[in-house]
């Protein structure tokens, strides 16, 4: 009889399974439709470094969607429209070897971690559903404030002022509740560009738990969601596809060098630096949505990146 880790690792290997074949047949059934903007195409080395890099640093816990987001922003890569379906797409593989990795080797209570990851994963599968149908300019506007909102996340952890937590690795009744709640909401955000990660982690402390626990369950739960989101991006087109390759390939190693040199390295200068990046990314992003609707007057034409 399979254990609950087992049947964990099972139910997420049939859920990465069935994220490839979505992702393969969504990308040759919208291949005679897609956009220029999604236009398909091998990637770059670009691609593949920025896939390497972000997700290095993704595994470290300083997570990937900001900084990629920053990056596709900086070499015009991605137009912004698209971005959050490209993060999805493109990072879950990498963050589904995050999970099988963190769920084995960190303790954390089995109830606790089941129960979060299927919130954050219906959080995602209602909150794709609304990107993925936006506006360049909705995009722009939502990841703007969602870029804020992280960097504002990163400069408390940075401060310690976020909660420190506490020594339980899972909880139950009201607190239980109210993580499940939380979690969520950070599966609908998750879908708009924001991340999981620093709130997750916020989120595991306000409840009382040890910090480590966050691992398995932010990962875990981006593990389980991002598949779900992805397959509304797919389905529609609403991603890039060279760029997502390029995101998936290069990420997937990083995290097999990464994970074992978690908890080692000094990474206090990195996270101020990104930081900066992800607030000259979302004021970026904004400024560019104002301009779209003073050229338009209301926001219907908006200029290309």
């Amino acid at each position: 009889m399979l254990t609950a880790k087992a049947a964990l690792f099972v139910a997420l290997g049939a859920f990465f399974v069935g994220y490839v074949a979505i992702w393969i047949a969504g990308s040759r059934a919208t291949s005679s439709t897609r956009t220029e903007e999604s236009v398909p195409g091998a990637p770059g080395l670009i691609h593949y470094a920025i896939g390497f890099v972000t997700n290095f640093f993704d595994t470290l816990g300083i997570g990937s969607f900001a900084t990629t987001t920053a990056a596709f922003r900086f070499w015009r890569l991605v137009p912004d429209r698209i971005i959050p379906g490209t993060l999805n797409v493109g990072h879950t593989p990498p963050t589904v070897a995050q999970a099988f990795i963190f769920i084995a080797i960190v303790q954390v209570e089995m109830q606790t971690l089941v129960m979060m990851i299927a919130a954050s994963v219906l959080g995602a599968w209602l909150g794709a559903g609304i990107v993925a149908g936006w506006s360049r300019r909705n995009v722009q506007v939502g990841m703007g404030a969602a870029l804020l909102a992280a960097a504002t996340l990163m400069t408390m952890t940075q401060l310690n002022v976020m909660p420190g937590g506490g020594a339980t690795l899972g909880v139950s009744g009201l607190l239980l509740a109210l993580g499940v709640v939380g979690n969520f909401l950070l599966g609908a955000l998750m879908t708009m560009g924001i991340g999981l990660y620093a709130p997750c982690m916020i989120l595991v402390s306000l409840l009382g738990m040890n910090p480590t626990a966050a691992f398995p369950i932010m990962m875990g739960s981006c593990a389980f969601l991002m598949p779900v989101g992805s397959a509304r991006f797919v389905r529609i087109g609403s991603y890039q596809l060279r760029s997502a390759i390029g995101l998936a390939l290069g990420g997937v190693p990083a995290v097999l060098i990464a994970a074992p040199i978690v908890g080692k390295l000094s990474l206090y200068a990195v996270r101020w630096l990104v930081v900066v990046v992800v607030i000259y990314t979302a004021t970026s992003m904004l400024r560019s949505a104002m301009v779209g609707a003073a050229v338009s007057g209301d926001g219907a034409a908006e200029p290309a990146i």
